[in-house]
């Protein structure tokens, strides 16, 4: 690293310092309706003095974590899981064509997907190809392979794209399923970023690449920032002979010997021929009081407009966030935070009844790195983003809390909370949704918030959250099956998608809900659309929904095809289905519209079709 980059490092690392060693605000007073809760401990974030102070810091934290067979829980099964600019070559040109872009969570910050576009142009990625196409005259207009040859053949890079004028950010990172529990994320391994120039043909402009798995990204404007968590790289050796205790002291002893480099990630970039290396400083590194030492989480910062790719003006936390949460605004960090050497989250998501959820809030309203605001923490476990939401700079956040039995006494919450000095200070919470259940999916509208359980049957829960401080459930709808995502219409109503289960809890294939939600003390589903002994892609990846309110087109992928619905004020209907030749199970998983034309993505092509009933109008294969 330059000296040039130290300075600027230890100046943003100052202002992180100061706002976060500012004193501990004054106590608010709890709502009156709000539960009994755990205790929540002190979460601001403080820099460290020295690398010395840091390496300190993290080898006891680490040492007190660590188990016989190291880090407990970091070898689950499961892998976890739009504010596009002008192109400046077409500033004066015609408007684009009318399109659709990325479904995300919230406006403004749009959010990394496998396909993007502009209406002039849909840029796609795909078994490490991506691809330029032309919606008018329906050609292929680029190809740029970006396979790096660093991968084993049985390992894989999931890509995703993010898109400003003429350059597409591409992520690549450890293969995740998205939309999956917060902690059932993937750490280790290394995450790769390149941008690519589209003004012609398709051209790497410059690489990124540093050691920890991709959590997740948002873009505002030209502005991409970047979350990764790393596992500190200590070489535990298991011993079958010996026990717990002893396995515990060797691996304790490894952590007291190793360095300060074992935490920091280290990263490359490159321009043209020009290559760069580093490693993030002491100074870009800050921590909560309780740190875990099990990981670092680090958040880059880049410019799609420039002209190179640059080093990321990293800042990294000693937290084990794996939920990225973003607004215009603002930027969020969740992670569960355990008993040490506490059990492990069960096949079906279950977690002990100690488990929290720390968050952290960053200020992302200017370029450059994010500065970070204020921490807090609540009981239970996130199901995902979705179940983060932030409304007149209140934090809503819902979780589920299982009991010492696991889900039999779980129960779930939502909580509110409000920023007060450098702490997240709870204002408001109701409790006591589905008990003996789970969240399965959760939509925050303004000051509504619907939160759905399921267990055996699926109560659709309307809160009124227009008093922070008196969040209340207004009414509940219990029908058979669960909406595993939520998506807001027009006129006061909500369309579920999720699975239809019979009375003992027993899926029976994909089930789209129409609900009309304009009445809070009585929701009622309207509609019903059933198919038998199927799935969609959009139950995981809400990126897969496609929604078009001027005609209410509503395109999921399901099993090996999209199905096309129209949804009216009072039913849904299916206008037709497109198929691509050549793509198995799940694989045709993203739609979009671009100029009144229906465009579907696969691994196997592109498929231009009439949005009314299905018909194919122009097949682009992929090879």
């Amino acid at each position: 690293m330059t000296r040039g980059t130290h300075l600027a490092a230890a100046g943003a690392l100052a202002a992180l310092a100061l706002l976060a060693g500012s004193g501990p605000p004054a106590s608010a007073p709890a709502a009156p309706d709000a539960p009994t809760a755990l205790a929540p401990p002190e979460t601001r974030l403080v820099g460290y003095e020295s690398c010395g102070d840091a390496l300190a810091g993290l080898r006891a934290a680490a040492t007190t974590a660590v188990g016989p067979f190291g880090f407990h829980d970091r070898d689950l099964g499961w892998i976890a899981k739009s504010a596009t600019g002008e192109s400046r070559l077409d500033v004066a040109a015609a408007p684009a064509p009318e399109h659709t872009t990325t479904n995300v969570h919230e406006v403004g910050a749009d959010e990394p997907d496998l396909v993007k576009t502009d209406g002039r142009r849909i840029v796609t990625i795909s078994q490490d190809v991506l691809r330029v196409t032309d919606p008018a005259t329906r050609r292929t207009t680029g190809r740029l392979d970006l396979a790096d040859g660093t991968l084993l053949p049985d390992q894989h890079r999931e890509r995703s794209l993010l898109l400003h004028g003429d350059r597409a950010l591409v992520l690549s990172g450890e293969s995740r399923m998205a939309f999956r529990s917060t902690e059932e994320q993937a750490t280790g391994g290394n995450t790769r970023l390149t941008l690519v120039d589209l003004t012609t043909t398709p051209a790497v402009l410059g690489t990124y690449s540093i050691d920890g798995a991709l959590i997740d990204a948002r873009q505002s404007g030209a502005t991409a920032r970047v979350a990764v968590r790393s596992d500190p790289r200590l070489d535990f050796r298991l011993d079958p002979r010996a026990g717990d205790a002893e396995r515990i002291a060797a691996n304790r002893s490894v952590i007291a010997s190793a360095p300060i480099d074992a935490w920091l990630p280290a990263y490359e970039w490159s321009a043209g021929q020009e290559r760069h290396h580093g490693r993030i400083g002491c100074e870009r590194l800050s921590r909560p009081a309780d740190a875990t030492g099990t990981s670092l989480v680090t958040v880059l910062s880049f410019d799609l407009a420039a002209e190179r790719i640059g080093d990321g003006d990293p800042v990294s936390v000693a937290a084990d966030a794996a939920t990225l949460y973003g607004t215009a605004n603002s930027l969020w960090l969740a992670g569960e935070r355990r008993p040490v050497h506490g059990p492990r989250p069960n096949f079906w998501g279950g977690r002990p009844a100690e488990v929290s959820t720390v968050i952290h809030q960053f200020d992302t309203a200017n370029p450059g790195p994010p500065r970070y605001l204020a921490s807090g923490s609540v009981p239970g476990w996130l199901v995902n983003q979705y179940a983060l939401s932030e409304w007149q700079g209140d934090l809503r956040v819902a979780t589920t809390v299982d009991g010492a039995r696991g889900r039999s006494t779980s129960e779930s919450a939502v909580y509110v909370l409000r920023r007060q000095g450098g702490t997240l200070q709870q204002v408001g919470a109701v409790s006591g949704l589905g008990p003996g259940e789970r969240i399965h999916s959760v939509r925050f509208l303004g000051g509504s918030g619907y939160v759905v359980t399921f267990r055996q049957t699926d109560p659709l829960y309307a809160l009124d959250l227009t008093d922070p401080t008196k969040p209340r459930v207004t009414g509940e709808l219990k029908i058979t099956g669960y909406s595993a995502y939520l998506h807001p219409l027009p006129d006061g109503r909500l369309l579920g998608v999720g699975q239809e289960a019979d009375r003992r809890g027993r899926t029976q294939g994909l089930q789209v809900s129409l609900f009309d939600v304009r009445d809070p003390a009585r929701p009622v589903r309207l509609d019903q659309y059933h198919v038998p002994r199927a799935w969609s892609a959009v139950e995981f990846d809400p990126h897969a929904f496609l929604y078009h309110p001027e005609t209410g087109l509503v395109a999921l992928p399901v099993d090996q095809g999209v199905r096309l619905l129209r949804v009216t004020a009072t039913d849904l209907g299916e206008l037709g289905q497109v198929t691509h030749p050549g793509a198995g199970e799940g694989t045709l998983n993203r739609a979009l519209l671009v100029d009144g034309t229906l465009w579907t993505v696969s691994a196997a092509g592109l498929r231009a079709s009439d949005p009314t009933n299905g018909r194919s109008l122009a097949w682009l294969p992929a090879t």
